[in-house]
């Protein structure tokens, strides 16, 4: 069956219709109008090139088409209709002249079975190639040519042009200057445009040991030492290198493993909440790999236990709070191997448990990334498992009950385009975090879990503010994709780590203003080959006055702002209040189960049967006072919820956040 025929403006069968037959060549491609066309055996010796499609599979021949744009439409080509049943298909779209045809689109599987269906926004005057190539079947088949609107929208981007040495990754604050900076890297060469105080960038070389592993398929930013200059994560298509900035950043330097890693999505990220960062990368062809740092930047090679498919398959992990108790989790987008996503609770102890199929998030769904955010701004973390090929499964965290399958009617239900990026962030500064992916459509979030496609004309890449405007930037290559804006407010919070890593990847930073509790998580690595800005970005709308910032830092301490000033950057830095100076930040004090039911235990230096405890809720308040008996504490009287536990020790007060069921 056709999924995606209910959204699309269909004219009347007839007039859809075509018996039109393809020429064998780009230069003699048949003119296609809107509806069906029969696509004969694929003979025709002009070859599809290049490969928009990303599975880098070889073709002997394709048949030529060509679609000129008479509208600003979503354009849908699809192979995914009954009659085509059991037939294996690609499909490629190009723009330019034939000869030189640059991608816009390309699908393989993302169909029922083996069909093709994909989508892209077609531009009013703009020609597009379609062409079918015979990489897997040779046999003709039916075709369909739709099209529907796109979202009207203030989102839009003016290109500029850079110059940089390298490949082009990041866009990430390199020097502490509350400034994103441009990151090019090559194998013996690290170029960084730095951001400038009101406007332009200033171009350094920074000649590097030749990396054993280039930055072939990801790219991660964060200060392993805490010494205020950034270090870099190459993930390698053979190893990891870390390129680790001197004291007075004026260089870098090459450290490699000797471990085999076929890298995919790299992190820095602290996992066993020590205080120092840490780094994480997935690896395609085993279990994943993580590098522990010993506090002084030395980094230590462990594998296992957090992703153990023996065959891999792991491709775009991301760092993220699901269930609301302050420490980081971890979700693997899977492709191939065993594709069944993963997602993996931290425990608090050092410790991860697997649990997406006990919270609903165990979709079989081929995907290389996936995008996570507040989508309903209800307080906690939603996901987008963006497909690579297939069908997108948008999912709403509904809290202790798990994630529901919300796809249907939320606009994912009929967009097909498809991607290996998919990155979720606020480009038009309404309060509603938008997601970038599939094609060259940012789906925009307009409320109630539901999304409109809206034509941006730019491929994803690293994102952050390139012209300190508060609006949100795309760097795709040597081209600076620069946000229009419009006259929405915002707040850039930037967190600066004390007792917790010095970049606070891993805090979750929340805002509330009258639109309501907008939630951030701090972190190092998104979508799948990128490194966007760590800076935790907040589009406010309309409203005119920030009411409260609150960080709750890794370390478990919490800071909290009042009435902070809007449209400029914020830098919160990690202090313990001072009505509570004798506070000791963990590992000093542990809690388990986390969530807990019942009861809690509490581990930590100085503990001891007979210790007071106080809980406190999130407003401060004292809800109850207990002794620890036996290790344990008796929460079974406290509603479901999210509170501190302090214990008085001999010269100290231990504090931990926990959640009760």
């Amino acid at each position: 069956m056709n999924r995606c025929a209910p959204f699309f403006l269909l004219l009347a069968a007839t007039a859809l219709s075509s018996n039109a037959t393809a020429q064998s060549t780009c230069a003699t491609a048949t003119p296609l109008q809107p509806g069906l066309f029969v696509v004969p055996d694929i003979t025709g010796p002009d070859v599809p090139s290049p490969d928009c499609s990303l599975n880098n599979q070889l073709a002997d021949h394709g048949e030529w088409y060509v679609y000129t744009a008479t509208q600003d439409a979503q354009v849908t080509v699809s192979t995914d209709l009954p009659i085509n049943s059991g037939i294996d298909t690609r499909i490629q779209v190009y723009t330019g002249t034939c000869g030189n045809l640059t991608c816009v689109a390309g699908d393989d599987d993302g169909g029922a079975g083996t069909l093709s269906f994909l989508q892209f926004a077609g531009e009013q005057g703009e020609t597009y190639y379609i062409a079918f190539d015979d990489n897997w079947d040779a046999d003709g088949f039916t075709a369909q040519l739709l099209l529907s609107p796109l979202s009207t929208s203030t989102i839009g981007f003016t290109t500029q042009n850079i110059s940089a040495t390298g490949s082009v990754y990041a866009l990430v604050d390199m020097d502490f200057d509350q400034l994103d900076d441009i990151v090019a890297v090559s194998q013996t060469n690290i170029n960084v445009l730095y951001q400038q105080p009101g406007g332009g960038f200033s171009s350094v070389n920074y000649p590097t040991t030749p990396a054993d592993y280039p930055a072939s398929w990801s790219l991660a930013a964060g200060d392993i030492d805490a010494n205020g200059h950034m270090d870099l994560l190459y993930g390698g298509g053979s190893g990891v290198t870390f390129m680790k900035a001197n004291n007075d950043g004026t260089g870098f330097d090459e450290v490699s493993f000797p471990n085999y890693v076929f890298s995919q999505r790299s992190n820095f990220v602290d996992i066993n909440n020590d205080g120092h960062l840490d780094a994480f990368v997935c690896h395609d062809v085993a279990p994943n790999v993580y590098f522990l740092n010993d506090g002084n930047g030395n980094l230590t090679f462990h594998q296992g236990g957090l992703g153990d498919t023996q065959w891999g398959g792991n491709y775009g992990s991301i760092w993220i709070d699901y269930d609301n108790d302050h420490d980081i989790d971890l979700f693997i987008a899977k492709c191939g191997a065993d594709p069944v996503n993963q997602l993996h609770r931290n425990n608090g102890d050092g410790t991860f448990t697997s649990v997406g199929p006990l919270v609903g998030l165990d979709q079989n769904v081929q995907t290389w990334s996936c995008a996570w955010a507040d989508f309903d701004l209800d307080g906690d973390m939603d996901v987008l498992v963006g497909a690579s090929s297939g069908q997108h499964k948008l999912m709403r965290n509904d809290g202790v009950m798990g994630f529901t399958d919300v796809t249907a009617g939320s606009g994912y239900d009929t967009f097909g385009a498809t991607n290996i990026e998919h990155a979720a962030h606020d480009f038009d500064n309404d309060g509603y975090v938008d997601v970038f992916g599939g094609g060259e459509i940012i789906m925009q979030n307009v409320g109630n879990m539901t999304f409109n496609p809206v034509s941006v004309s730019i491929y994803n890449g690293a994102v952050g503010d390139m012209n300190d405007d508060g609006f949100l930037d795309v760097l795709n290559g040597n081209f600076m994709r620069v946000n229009n804006g419009n006259t929405n407010n915002y707040l850039k919070v930037i967190t600066h780590g004390t007792v917790s890593n010095r970049n606070g990847i891993g805090a979750r930073v929340e805002v509330i203003s009258a639109l309501g509790t907008q939630i951030r998580d701090v972190k190092s690595g998104d979508g799948f080959r990128y490194m966007s800005s760590i800076t935790a970005h907040f589009g406010l709308g309309s409203d005119s006055a920030v009411d409260q910032v609150t960080v709750f830092w890794p370390s478990g301490i919490v800071n909290v702002v009042e009435n902070p000033p809007i449209n400029g950057t914020l830098e919160i830095i990690e202090s313990v209040d001072t009505d509570v100076a004798d506070l000791v930040a963990p590992p000093s004090l542990s809690v388990h189960p986390n969530p807990a039911d019942d009861r809690l235990v509490v581990n930590g230096s100085g503990i001891a049967s007979g210790n007071e405890v106080r809980i406190i809720d999130l407003d401060g308040r004292v809800v109850s006072t207990r002794r620890i008996q036996d290790g344990q504490v008796d929460i079974s009287s406290l509603a479901g919820g999210t509170y501190f536990i302090e214990v008085f020790t001999p010269g100290s007060v231990l504090k931990q956040m926990f959640m009760k069921r």
